[in-house]
């Protein structure tokens, strides 16, 4: 929004919610928040911040969640934008239209507090997030279970798990944190991995861990090995702890950070487990013949990358996965543009935000799209290297590296105002 009114490009945007912030707003109306009562950011204050309009400096380097939803609502305010968001509407169906005079542009469906009613756009921005749609694990574990199961997504509030014997499934983010929480409050807390995993503290030689080798000048091979020695200098072996040995690379897989699951772990509060080998009504049987009395399982088993209002025939994701132009442009349908649908190794916000101005100047034709073969040979090259470098899951299939796609993206922003300004005749534009 902020991009393309600064670029004087006119546009309707659509929020479900009555607010903004999206994932950041804990017990969001529009029940697509994952966010729970104890959660703070894994990137730094610095590097999650929009460049025109930085975090209050009175923030600590890792805000809480509330410090987050206010910051994206101040911003905003201070741009003049809420006037332009039409809150609590809910886009139905989107659908390209293919005959008539709107031919090749997209016939929208919403529906707000007045009822239903649709428009026809030259181009859509899709920025519906991919941490709403709960992915249980497939397939399901054998046996049942007699206890509280829940997906990481509806998870709120540790107050729930005072006094429970409580396992929690997975070794991303939401899963040291929960496990975390619920060694304060629970009879017992488990941690089960179905694959090893780096964790990273937040704090590396005193600096926030995202502001160490931050340029996509130095190769990746050299940043990757200095990271391998800080990691091997700072953390360990993950076995120490009673963790899986990863079975990758460091940066092979999207990176794990929390400064409190270690010092819970070597102090007895929690206990690690190997994956789930079967439920037993209220016990659970692991990997390794062990056998624990249960209460509530956490299942952080990742999300699904879904689109409710297209049909999946016209745009889907299966396996969580749909190829894009730098993660933004829709190689066969004209005018459908995505925001943050990336996984960053890094924050998605600044991403997001160069995303915004690239669109913009391609709406005003200052950048054109390459020819659909050279679009196509650029995904096929960068979609090879990325399923070659990390581990084979739907959770790997649009990661990024924040750094690099910042780099890749001003070369690309180049490339294409030349190719636009060849198409006017202006040879002299740079």
């Amino acid at each position: 929004m902020k991009a393309l009114a600064d670029a004087n490009v006119a546009f309707d945007c659509f929020e479900a919610s009555d607010r903004v912030g999206g994932n950041w707003v804990f017990g969001n109306k529009n029940g697509m928040s994952s966010a729970y009562e104890g959660l703070y950011i894994n990137t730094s204050r610095d590097r999650m911040q929009y460049a025109d309009y930085p975090m209050p400096k009175s923030y600590p380097d890792f805000p809480h969640h509330t410090q987050i939803a206010a910051y994206f609502n101040d911003y905003v305010d201070h741009f003049g934008l809420r006037r332009r968001i039409s809150f609590e509407t809910e886009v139905l169906h989107a659908d390209l239209v293919h005959e008539g005079e709107n031919r090749g542009k997209w016939r929208v469906r919403v529906r707000d507090k007045g009822g239903a009613w649709e428009r026809v756009y030259d181009g859509i921005l899709v920025a519906n997030g991919h941490h709403w749609d709960p992915l249980w694990p497939e397939p399901a574990y054998p046996g049942t279970f007699d206890g509280t199961q829940l997906h990481a997504h509806h998870y709120r509030s540790k107050d729930t798990l005072r006094g429970k014997r409580v396992l929690v499934v997975g070794m991303g983010n939401s899963a040291m944190d929960i496990a975390v929480e619920a060694s304060e409050v629970g009879a017992k807390s488990f941690l089960a991995a179905r694959r090893g995993a780096y964790v990273i503290p937040k704090y590396i030689f005193g600096k926030p861990l995202d502001q160490h080798v931050t340029t996509a000048r130095i190769p990746w091979s050299v940043r990757r090995r200095a990271m391998e020695v800080i990691h091997h200098l700072v953390v360990g072996d993950m076995e120490r702890y009673g963790l899986p040995k990863p079975d990758h690379r460091f940066g092979d897989a999207h990176p794990t950070v929390s400064s409190r699951i270690l010092d819970r772990l070597v102090h007895g509060a929690i206990t690690p487990k190997p994956n789930v080998a079967e439920l037993l009504g209220k016990q659970v049987r692991f990997a390794d013949g062990s056998v624990e009395d249960v209460d509530v399982i956490i299942w952080c088993t990742g999300y699904k990358v879904t689109f409710p209002f297209f049909d999946p025939t016209l745009v889907s994701a299966p396996n969580n996965d749909l190829p894009l132009f730098k993660r933004v442009f829709h190689p066969s349908l004209p005018g459908l543009m995505f925001l943050g649908l990336l996984q960053p190794i890094g924050a998605v916000m600044p991403l997001a935000e160069a995303q915004g101005k690239w669109i913009a100047k391609y709406l005003r034709h200052e950048y054109e799209l390459p020819p659909p073969a050279e679009m196509r040979r650029t995904m096929d090259e960068e979609r090879e290297r990325m399923f070659a470098r990390y581990v084979k899951s739907k959770r790997h299939t649009m990661e990024v590296d924040f750094d690099d796609y910042l780099l890749d993206l001003e070369h690309e922003i180049r490339r294409g105002k030349r190719r636009s300004a060849h198409r006017r005749g202006d040879h002299h534009a740079t």
